[in-house]
């Protein structure tokens, strides 16, 4: 009487697959017997009623059949099953009643049992209220191929007795029963669960692979017949015989292409074709060195124009296609049948490396920029291949600072991460910024700097010239008498220049005489100037400067004398002292004399020009 989806019972299925590879352990559950009374969860394996209104006394006994099936219940899956027997458990459902209206009492009432124990451990009697037989159960399944008979030793006691036959104790009997267990047909057994095969790499079609076997469970002993399940992989690299079980390759085998292949083999019998059996089976195909190792290092080597002799520039490696048995262990080494390369030799690092070590000083990118370095290498296998790879150097000038060789205009490049045509634009912006700053340089010297750049550097009583003269030979270009004070003529003047030495006698005249002091003075400044004029053009070392004369007059001083003892031994208040500067084509030179005492104060060489 319990309602629809009542939980009966849970069962629980594990499977020894790795749970974490795809769908192998991950068990569905489904009904195969005891249908529509009950019904499986398919995830959680609980068992509930189906049926409403079950009723005891219709039926009290179910065996249902559970399957659990991996691989999420898909086809393919390997699968087990179990029976959960069920007992109905009687609830006060129905009235009583009397099965007839007149009863007969029997004397005996008989109770049945199994008194031997291999009887006892496989079968179970009880005594049927009715017709008082003994009715014998199984407490376990039968297998036919493991036990064929039992032998049963059952006894029957009469537990109630009239009271006045009580002194002749219960009343028993005997009695032995043979039973004989039935054969069921069953599918093929497989000798093993799972089957690991091997064949190597490039094996002709028809190579032998391995061979599975399985038998019939049944006392009939069928033949079997095998074939590949091709719906669950479609891999037609084998075939198996039909009567054997020998599998073997359809085509040759590439390891690199496919190292493992998984088939599933089918078993049937041959007088019941419907039973079936199936094992999963695994190839792994072996390495054969059938490729030959190939250089790792990248297409193009960067080599510094700063590299030196003997400088390592790069370790190179090679990789073969082959299983580790057959691919490292490289080794390397230049082609013997070419000339003794001048620029690089080959380091065997023995590692299954290699150094390519520089055999000059220094490369230039102007004279040579890309070499090409042929290199051959082999591999561990048996047998030995090789092949010959040849390696582009390309010589630029290297970043500094940097572990990696990196050519600078490549570093530029990769970290501005720019295109070709903002390169191209950004290139045209700075040319026209140059072109721009080179024409405000070149109008900006075009332009004569004046003698006073700032009030700073303006004096009183100074006369500047700026005129260019005429050359070495144009000595009246300048009037000496424009730099007399006008204010300043008087007799003091008519002194002679001590610093300037004429080289006939010294004449003192009067104001009034002719060849005055003014003519004097102008004769021996222009004297002066031609000296010096004639000194820096004989002077080789010094530019080729143009000639600039400047001249600065500075008045005639103080009329009541000097308190110095230098001039005391001469008469008269001092003449004014006079500054002369002068530059010429051969060279800069400054002198600065005072009349006061006839000797130049300050030299300046060449190398300290004054700014005048």
């Amino acid at each position: 009487m319990s309602e629809v989806g009542t939980s009966v019972f849970q069962v629980t299925a594990s499977d020894a697959d790795d749970p974490t590879y795809g769908n192998s352990a991950r068990v569905v559950y489904s009904i195969l017997q005891g249908q529509p009374y009950f019904s499986v969860d398919p995830k959680t394996g609980v068992i509930r009623t189906a049926l409403a209104n079950m009723d005891r006394e219709a039926r009290e006994h179910y065996a249902v059949v559970i399957q659990a099936k991996d691989m999420a219940g898909q086809v393919g899956g390997l699968s087990g099953s179990t029976t959960v027997n069920i007992t109905l458990m009687d609830v006060n459902d129905n009235p009583p009643k009397f099965s007839q209206k007149n009863y007969q009492l029997y004397e005996d009432q008989i109770k049945y049992s199994i008194t031997n124990a291999e009887g006892a451990a496989v079968f179970s009697i009880s005594t049927d209220r009715e017709t008082r037989e003994g009715v014998i159960s199984l407490r376990k399944p039968l297998n036919f191929e493991r036990k064929k008979t039992y032998t049963l030793h059952i006894e029957g006691v009469n537990t109630h007795l009239d009271p006045r036959l009580s002194y002749l104790g219960p009343f028993r009997d005997s009695a032995t029963l043979r039973i004989s267990v039935g054969d069921v047909d069953e599918p093929p057994v497989f000798s093993m669960h799972y089957y690991i095969m091997d064949v190597y790499e490039n094996a002709p079609a028809g190579a032998e692979v391995g061979a599975v076997s399985a038998r019939d469970p049944d006392s009939t002993n069928s033949a079997i017949r095998y074939f590949i399940d091709r719906s669950l992989h479609g891999d037609t690299y084998f075939n198996i015989d039909a009567a054997s079980g020998t599998v073997r390759t359809t085509r040759a085998l590439d390891r690199e292409e496919t190292a493992w292949h998984n088939i599933t083999v089918v078993a049937s019998e041959v007088e019941n074709p419907s039973l079936l059996s199936h094992v999963p089976v695994t190839v792994q195909v072996l390495d054969v060195n059938d490729n030959p190792p190939t250089l790792a290092a990248e297409s193009e080597v960067i080599v510094c124009e700063s590299t030196r002799t003997g400088q390592v520039i790069q370790t190179i490696s090679a990789v073969d296609k082959d299983d580790f048995a057959n691919g490292p262990r490289f080794s390397f080494s230049l082609p013997q049948d070419l000339p003794v390369n001048p620029n690089f030799t080959l380091k065997d690092n023995e590692d299954s490396t290699a150094s390519i070590v520089s055999l000059r000083w220094r490369f230039s990118r102007s004279l040579q920029e890309r070499y090409q370095l042929p290199v051959v290498v082999w591999d561990g296998g048996e047998p030995e291949l090789s092949s010959t790879g040849t390696l582009t150097l390309r010589v630029c000038a290297c970043q500094r600072g940097t572990r990696v060789r990196v050519c600078q205009a490549q570093a530029f490049l990769s970290s501005a991460g720019l295109s070709t045509g903002a390169l191209v634009a950004i290139l045209l912006c700075i040319v026209i910024l140059l072109v721009i700053v080179v024409l405000f340089i070149t109008l900006r010297r075009s332009k004569k700097e004046p003698l006073i750049v700032s009030e700073e550097d303006v004096r009183e009583n100074v006369v500047t010239y700026d005129d260019e003269g005429g050359g070495e030979e144009d000595t009246e270009a300048f009037d000496i008498l424009a730099l007399r004070n006008p204010t300043g003529a008087g007799p003091e003047e008519l002194r002679l220049r001590r610093d300037v030495r004429p080289e006939g006698p010294r004449r003192r005249a009067g104001p009034g005489a002719p060849g005055g002091p003014a003519q004097d003075e102008a004769q021996d400044v222009q004297r002066f100037i031609e000296r010096r004029l004639a000194e820096a053009d004989s002077d080789a070392s010094g530019p080729p400067y143009d000639s600039l004369q400047t001249y600065a007059y500075e008045g005639r001083g103080s009329f009541t004398g000097s308190v110095s003892s230098l001039g005391s031994a001469a008469s008269g208040p001092r003449p004014p002292s006079t500054t002369t500067a002068s530059w010429t084509s051969g060279g800069p030179s400054f002198t600065n004399w005072h009349s006061s005492t006839g000797t130049p104060s300050r030299n300046w060489s060449p190398s300290s020009r004054p700014r005048v």
